[in-house]
């Protein structure tokens, strides 16, 4: 794979399937390098297999398809092409039957996904309502200076958002072109992921509305009548009345008598980090306090994955090891039953009838559609492209305190010995799986071998083992990584003596850390968007104020010893620094304030920034800038792992 082949790498939305579970749609989406922009269109296939897959709709950037109940049309979004990664999709409706789409909505800051009432008659959505003057002029240098009062008041890939809240809206898809959609919530509040009650006559949300919701992470689960009239909350964790929740998205049962949703446990802060995410249960009327219906220690939901009630119980996607797996939960809260496992990641699912349709990655593939049926699967579609990616090798290992490790060795081809890159991921509360990682094989195919894991801080391994190291977010994730290194080295085929690190956000800060305390193991690093510096971060990032303390410790005398900055002076290999330049996530000034403890003594270092990017540039940034980060990354690794001209290889 060369950088340019990221065109190959297509990703796949959220599946859905038809009432009558006849057909699955799912929206396609790939980089396009000749516009420069992304390119998505919706797919149909039918669910039994019967047809081969081919493309429903054709506009720019096509995505969140949802069936109508009564199977007559499909919604879905569409941005107009032109407008690059600011593009402001709105909401499209077109007859199952064929037909040429009808756009429904003119939201200035574009509409969020549809979700149909039962009687298919209506959409609610959620979209972003900017304040009189905001975000709508094209000239914002021109507007009014904000007044902050805030803790919480940008977000990385958005901006600034307490002048734009997102509200709940309704919208009659089949009225007169004139017709306006109904704002149905409002306030100085986000409200999201909407969703209607069987009957038709509640939505459900989860917004925060307590009144020191600006302090915590806390949100609820809010029920109103579909114009907005007898607003209630549901759970009451912001007034302490119920468990401290960080709420993802609420689903009713098919009964309408409870609401199933997605949460993880905030503890007595408000904004603890690192917390297994888990399936949760709460009566829709709010007579009882919500309840855990998944296991708080080993199962952790995947963030990619979304929920579906079923009769049965509620279709999830946790990690485990570096897969992701399809469960199913059941309601009163027993043990749940593996639907879908194996060394791939589910990464959504869409039930209807007998119909399972899930989309699933693997080492091979970025994505396809399967279908279980009676235990079963079927693979529907065949979209991947990527020819003939290097294989995943497991390794495990253990520590020196005898922790057990687990990762990976992506391997260029040909004996070896090969160079070697330890790749570190974010989070630190994420995981490296069993998927095709268009990094790993950008790197294998230059010629080197790159070993990848989920040391501790990591999920997908069990609770203990991502919150093990609060307070301490260093000393133990990098001896499971240097385990994992010596591991790989031990298995044969890589070159000891030409090693590199490298890594992304908390990546970048362990490859900083690792660079000034293991300086003897490397050649050289690239510290990418990381956390440089922790005091400054606390302030500058929008998740510092809660997340520096989270992760390093609530007291601040021990942050010097966690931070990269205060040991720079031990660095002595040549390091590459990148980031974007609108990151909100690890600012800037972590970048700049690296570099210059470095240039001034005389390390040899190189700063490469992105401009109009912020810290998600390697999934979602601009195609191009994408390719150009990967040939400066090789090039870096061209210089500095290979060996001088007539040198004889390592042995």
């Amino acid at each position: 794979m060369k950088p340019a082949d990221i065109s190959l790498m297509h990703v796949l939305g959220q599946p859905a399937v038809s009432p009558d579970g006849r057909v699955a749609v799912v929206a396609v989406t790939r980089p396009d390098l000749d516009a420069d922009e992304y390119r998505g269109h919706l797919w149909i296939v039918a669910a039994d297999g019967s047809a081969p897959p081919r493309p429903f709709t054709s506009g720019w950037r096509d995505s969140a398809p949802a069936f109508s109940p009564d199977g007559a049309w499909l919604a879905f979004l569409r941005a107009a092409g032109g407008d690059g990664p600011g593009a402001k999709p709105q909401l499209c409706v077109m007859p199952t039957g064929g037909g040429e789409p009808v756009k429904v909505t003119e939201q200035p800051l574009g509409a969020g996904a549809p979700v149909w009432s039962p009687d298919s008659r209506l959409i609610a959505y959620v979209t972003r309502v900017p304040d009189e003057g905001r975000y709508t002029a094209g000239k914002p240098e021109a507007e009014a200076p904000r007044r902050i009062t805030t803790l919480q008041y940008r977000r990385d890939n958005l901006g600034f958002f307490a002048d734009r809240r997102s509200h709940v809206f309704v919208v009659d898809p089949f009225g007169a072109p004139a017709a306006e959609p109904v704002q149905v919530t409002s306030g100085d509040f986000d409200d999201d992921w909407v969703a209607w009650s069987p009957d038709g006559q509640a939505l459900a949300f989860v917004s925060a509305r307590h009144e020191i919701r600006d302090s915590d992470l806390v949100s609820d689960i809010w029920l109103c009548s579909p114009d907005g009239s007898g607003l209630r909350p549901v759970t009451r964790g912001g007034s302490g009345e119920g468990p401290a929740l960080s709420i993802g998205e609420a689903r009713f049962t098919p009964d309408g008598a409870a609401l199933c949703f997605t949460a993880a446990e905030l503890g007595a802060s408000g904004h603890d980090i690192g917390r297994n995410q888990g399936v949760w249960s709460v009566p829709a009327d709010g007579s009882a306090p919500p309840a855990r219906l998944t296991d708080a220690e080993t199962i952790h939901l995947s963030r990619e994955g979304t929920i579906q009630t079923t009769p049965d119980g509620v279709l999830a996607c946790a990690e485990r090891r570096g897969a992701v797996e399809l469960l199913l939960v059941p309601y009163d809260g027993s043990e749940p039953s593996c639907l879908l496992a194996g060394s791939r990641q589910v990464e959504g699912v869409a039930w209807a009838r007998d119909a399972l349709v899930a989309a699933v990655a693997d080492p091979g593939s970025r994505g396809e559609l399967i279908a279980l049926t009676g235990g079963s699967e079927r693979k529907l579609t065949a979209f991947a492209a990527v020819p003939a990616p290097l294989a995943m090798e497991e390794v495990t290992t253990t520590a020196p305190d005898g922790y057990p490790v687990h990762g990976w060795i992506v391997r260029p081809q040909g004996p070896g010995p090969h160079p070697v890159l330890l790749m570190i991921h974010g989070g630190p509360f994420t995981q490296y799986g069993w998927r095709l990682h268009d990094e790993a094989q950008v790197y294998a195919a230059a010629g080197y071998a790159v070993v990848m894991g989920n040391p501790r801080g990591s999920s997908g391994y069990g609770q203990w083992h991502g919150s093990v190291i609060t307070g301490d977010a260093a000393t133990l994730a990098a001896a499971d990584l240097l385990a994992l290194l010596d591991a790989s080295l031990a298995a044969g085929g890589l070159d000891g003596s030409r090693m590199g690190v490298l890594g992304g956000s908390y990546g970048g800060y362990m490859t900083t850390w690792l660079a000034a305390r293991c300086g003897d193991r490397f050649k050289a690093a690239i510290s990418e968007r990381a956390v440089n510096a922790i005091d400054s971060f606390s302030g500058s990032s929008d998740i510092g104020w809660f997340f520096a303390a989270g992760l390093w410790g609530a007291d601040t005398a021990g942050w010097t010893a966690q931070d990269p900055l205060s040991h720079a002076g031990q660095i002595r290999m040549p390091m590459l620094i990148i980031h974007s330049e609108q990151d909100w996530r690890c600012p800037l000034e972590q970048a700049q304030r690296l570099f210059v403890a470095l240039k001034l003594r005389g390390v040899p270092v190189e700063m490469l920034l992105f401009p109009g990017e912020g810290h998600e540039l390697t999934r979602s940034g601009r195609p191009s800038h994408r390719v150009a980060r990967f040939e400066a990354v090789v090039d870096w690794w061209d210089r500095h792992l290979r060996p001088a001209a007539g040198s004889p290889p390592a042995s």
